[in-house]
């Protein structure tokens, strides 16, 4: 299974790339986590507006997914999940032979459409996150929730 974060924002800084690049390496063959960075809506155009940004995005979003993909679009609406309900998805996401496209909105969210394509949807937190540091945190989470279900002592309650 391949699990691809997709998120706005070319240029992080170094810990941002390091700590994502951590998680990454630490999972398995057979449960790969890469990450693909998008380009952002310009926002610095006069008349530009948020939800423009967003149908931007969508469009650089909608070039690295295939119909086949099983999309889980993180977003602050939708019920937060604890690390094992993570887990229990991560097992059913392995079960459906499906890659996993994990949606990462830029600075003002996803577009309705792309939420409304998301087979799931899962919040990190009610608090506001830079999306930048959402790639490390959920990278991380995906590696803990696949230790759990293997047993692996990196998971502590």
């Amino acid at each position: 299974m391949k699990i691809r974060i997709l998120s706005p924002g070319k240029k992080m800084p170094a810990w941002i790339q390091e700590g994502f690049s951590t998680y990454a390496k630490r999972m398995p063959r057979e449960c790969v986590l890469e990450l693909v960075e998008l380009d952002l809506g310009n926002r610095s155009k006069k008349n530009y507006s948020a939800e423009q940004a967003k149908r931007d995005e969508e469009k650089q979003f909608e070039k690295h997914l295939s119909n086949s993909d099983f999309r889980v679009a993180l977003d602050v609406l939708a019920k937060p999940m604890d690390t094992g309900q993570l887990a229990t998805s991560l097992e059913n996401w392995r079960g459906s032979g499906s890659d996993i496209a994990i949606l990462i909105g830029g600075p003002d969210g996803l577009s309705e459409k792309l939420l409304a394509s998301a087979q799931q949807k899962i919040s990190l937190s009610k608090l506001t996150l830079p999306h930048a540091l959402v790639r490390v945190i959920f990278a991380e989470q995906i590696y803990r929730a696949w230790t759990l279900l293997n047993g692996h002592p990196y998971h502590r309650a």
